[in-house]
């Protein structure tokens, strides 16, 4: 008989097991993106941003055809890594651009979560490549997007196939935090909950205001 421990499951992320990949966040891919709509997408790709630098997620961010064809990275994304270098690319598939194995390598986790679009191609590529190589493999399917609701859905459902692991981008920051007595990044998670977390944000902003809740305190 198995023995409950007050653990966390090993397939639960921390904030030092993965590698965050955000990939072509730009106005090209999200002109043609169906299956959610342009500012849910944007809203969800700050939230997952924010709980990466609150959480000193190592994190690479890349684009492709930035200059000739598919336009900047989100803002929503720059200015939460305004130094960060945006590698770009010509590949579709980001696992086969050579630098962006460089930089996997010498961050050196495990565990690799990716965002982005398109779903079907831009992150189905990268998600089977790094299976096929070894790595445990998440990806925050609202922070995806594809051409239609069926290009979207296939997609996640090839990936699950073949052992990715789906979340959502609140379960992502949620899920770094997971206990509200971690008093380091308490702040900083409610107040990116409060700005892209939805209706969940603005539960939070009712407890505080009307009887001032505070989590686990």
């Amino acid at each position: 008989m198995p023995i409950a421990k007050a653990a966390p499951g090993k397939t639960l992320l921390t904030p030092t097991d993965h590698t965050l990949i955000m990939i072509d966040h730009q106005s090209q891919m999200s002109f043609a993106t169906k299956s959610i709509d342009a500012v849910t997408l944007r809203n969800n790709a700050a939230l997952v941003a924010k709980a990466a630098r609150g959480f000193e997620v190592s994190t690479i961010l890349t684009t492709v055809a930035e200059k000739s064809f598919s336009g900047p990275i989100f803002d929503e994304i720059k200015s939460v890594f305004p130094d960060h270098n945006v590698i770009d690319r010509t590949s579709m598939n980001t696992w086969e651009d050579e630098r962006i194995a460089v930089e996997v390598n010498a961050i050196g986790k495990h565990k690799i979560v990716l965002a982005g679009l398109w779903t079907s191609v831009c992150i189905v590529g990268p998600a089977l490549s790094a299976i096929d190589q070894g790595f445990e493999v998440y990806f925050i399917a609202d922070a995806c997007g594809d051409v239609s609701i069926e290009a979207h859905e296939m997609a996640v459902q090839r990936m699950i196939q073949i052992g990715a692991r789906p979340m959502t981008s609140l379960q992502y920051l949620l899920e770094l935090q997971r206990d509200w007595a971690r008093t380091d990044t308490y702040e900083e998670t409610v107040k990116t909950s409060i700005a892209n977390g939805g209706a969940y944000g603005l539960g939070l902003i009712y407890a505080k205001s009307m009887f001032h809740a505070s989590e686990g305190h």
